[in-house]
């Protein structure tokens, strides 16, 4: 396979990335606008990366991602891309008419310097914006961050541009779900909606991402969040955030905007999470805990006391986002798995901080790294086997070349399908998810085990 050249002996890499753990900002950027409803993305940059950002999602999803270009070329690559983004912008609102149109930028668009709010300012006094149409922009060079920082800035970008106080509070709840897949905002939805709570998410991919074959095309899916909730977002009485990387700019900025008090909480990913997440719902909105709830939790318990055996002391790596890795720590952790290897090519000064704090009384060395590549991954692999490996679809090769059962998690996921569909999150996400690790780890006792061994009861 391709990566047995990978080295057991591990050298100190300061100048070079072999195998990066991460893709660009602006693809974070484009997940993020599609779920506002009735956006356009817009690449403010060359084809080429437009079309990549594209198809990326694209693969994962297996959905058609619509977008748009600036399409430079040399000229605009000189000179700027002032004159292709107001021509742009008045092709897209005459031909495709959305509601809203989202630009990220690019590298290219970045180096050169292009004032996009000063184009935008541009573009309204010579009517190139329509009378009840909108335009955004997130500056996301692909030089710096990752995808994950990309969805944080647009995310905040939303709140920059749109959410507003309209003088008083109302009994309702801003839910910043994130990089989720939409799956996982959908449930997020539901757990909120059983407690009874009246709420807005954004960004929500939920029914533009997933959303159901008809055989009519839909430029603009049903789903995602309207400007006017956008706006209305400035007048909720609080903000959760999940994921400190992916939420927490947005929920600040919105605190320091409109004075919307926030709670940054982790993704709600395993019992603990979930707990806090249901708990901080119930303070700030009031409310009781239905009995809903409660079996749905319980039936995780049930699943944890039956099957505990099969979980403990099997050692596990974790490649993946800050934000995600952090939250399947803490699950992993608590369910008597060791999470020894643990790696995120994105940068974040306490992700390593968080992930020793959590592991800090298991009964094995942990490595962990922030803004390391999948080389490293794999290095750390080779030293010290696992029993699981977790991951996305470049995990794969890992797995294949060590032998390791593997489960899919994360961006991108570009060689199965159901992640769009069957959550991770809360009490019934976390039941799938030990399905996932029960079916890994039990169909490999089932291949290694003798005719003698070979039970039909486990």
């Amino acid at each position: 396979m391709l990566l047995r050249h990978t080295s057991k002996e591990i050298a100190e890499r300061k100048s070079l990335i072999v195998n990066p753990a991460k893709t660009c900002q602006p693809i974070g950027a484009m997940y993020a606008s599609l779920g506002i409803h009735g956006c356009l993305p817009h690449s403010h940059g060359s084809q080429g990366c437009y079309a990549y950002h594209r198809s990326t999602l694209t693969r994962h999803y297996k959905e058609p991602v619509m977008a748009a270009t600036s399409s430079f070329t040399e000229g605009a690559s000189v000179f700027g891309g002032q004159a292709n983004l107001l021509q742009a912008m008045d092709n897209i609102f005459t031909i495709y008419n959305p509601d809203v149109i989202a630009v990220h930028t690019t590298c290219l668009s970045e180096t050169i310097g292009d004032d996009v709010p000063q184009i935008f300012g541009k573009a309204k006094t010579e009517g190139k914006v329509p009378k009840g149409k909108y335009v955004f922009h997130a500056s996301t060079p692909s030089y710096v961050g990752t995808h994950v920082t990309g969805f944080a800035n647009m995310t905040k970008a939303m709140v920059d541009y749109f959410a507003k106080q309209n003088g008083h509070k109302e009994n309702r709840i801003n839910i910043i779900p994130g990089w989720v897949e939409p799956s996982d905002m959908k449930e997020i939805k539901r757990i909120t909606g059983e407690l009874g709570i009246d709420f807005i998410m954004f960004p929500d991919t939920d029914n533009v991402l997933n959303s159901p074959q008809t055989g009519k095309f839909e430029m603009y899916p049903k789903g995602g969040v309207t400007i006017d909730e956008l706006i209305s977002t400035g007048s909720s009485s609080g903000t959760v955030a999940l994921g400190e990387l992916a939420s927490g700019p947005a929920a600040k900025a919105l605190d320091s905007k409109c004075k919307v008090p926030c709670k940054i909480l982790d993704l709600p990913i395993g019992i603990k999470a979930t707990d806090r997440f249901v708990d901080t719902l119930r303070k700030m909105a009031g409310v009781n805990v239905p009995e809903s709830i409660n079996i749905e939790r319980g039936q995780l318990i049930d699943i944890l006391t039956d099957m505990q055996a099969y979980f403990y002391h099997k050692k596990v790596a974790l490649v993946g986002d800050p934000d995600q890795l952090v939250a399947l720590t803490e699950f992993l952790v608590s369910i008597d798995m060791m999470p020894i290897h643990i790696l995120t090519g994105t940068k974040d000064k306490q992700f390593e901080k968080k992930i020793l704090s959590l592991t800090e009384e298991m009964p094995h060395d942990v490595n962990v790294k922030s803004g390391g590549d999948m080389y490293l991954f794999h290095q750390w692999v080779k030293n010290e086997p696992v029993d699981l490996l977790i991951g996305n679809t470049y995990v794969k090769y890992i797995a294949r070349d060590e032998d390791i059962p593997f489960i899919r998690y994360g961006f991108p996921i570009l060689d199965r399908i159901g992640h769009s569909y069957f959550p991770m999150v809360c009490y019934r996400g976390a039941m799938r998810f030990l399905e996932k690790i029960l079916d890994a780890l039990m169909n490999r006792i089932d291949r290694d085990s003798s005719e003698i061994e070979f039970d039909l009861v486990m």
